[in-house]
């Protein structure tokens, strides 16, 4: 009892304490999470259906990161994967884009009202109307 629990890395040893101190906090995860999702719409206007799928994966996998690390957010972030990522999901699934477009739209919408809920309205995620260059956004064969 009172013995710190160490891991050993080849650059040193850190405690669990070190290890929680540096995980990524929501701030951190939200502008991937942005960017992304920003991608996603590109990717899914553009017809690029594997790509939007992934990204939308992605976002997913990064608001389950903030379920654990970030708990008093946890039923908000779990609450928006199931009634706003799945909705999105299921527009790309059957390539629908005019599903798809409503379903995003929605999605900034409520991210921006639990934005608001938590404090933080003055950050208000808008769509770039510029797509992201470093992607080929077209329908893949």
């Amino acid at each position: 009892m009172g013995e710190k629990v160490v891991a050993k890395t080849k650059h040193g040893e850190l405690t669990l304490d070190q290890l929680a101190e540096v995980q990524p906090g929501m701030a951190r995860l939200m502008k991937e999470i942005g960017e992304r999702y920003h991608i996603l719409y590109h990717a899914a206007k553009g017809g690029n259906w594997q790509l939007a799928q992934h990204e939308l994966n992605q976002i997913a996998s990064l608001m389950k990161v903030g379920v654990t690390l970030r708990p008093k957010f946890s039923h908000d972030l779990t609450s928006f994967i199931q009634s706003n990522l799945s909705v999105i999901g299921e527009a790309i699934g059957s390539k629908d884009w005019v599903g798809f477009e409503a379903a995003y739209k929605n999605g900034i919408e409520e991210g921006n009202k639990l934005h608001e809920k938590y404090g933080y309205g003055y950050i208000r995620y808008v769509l770039s109307k510029k797509p992201p260059e470093t992607y080929d956004l077209a329908q893949q064969q």
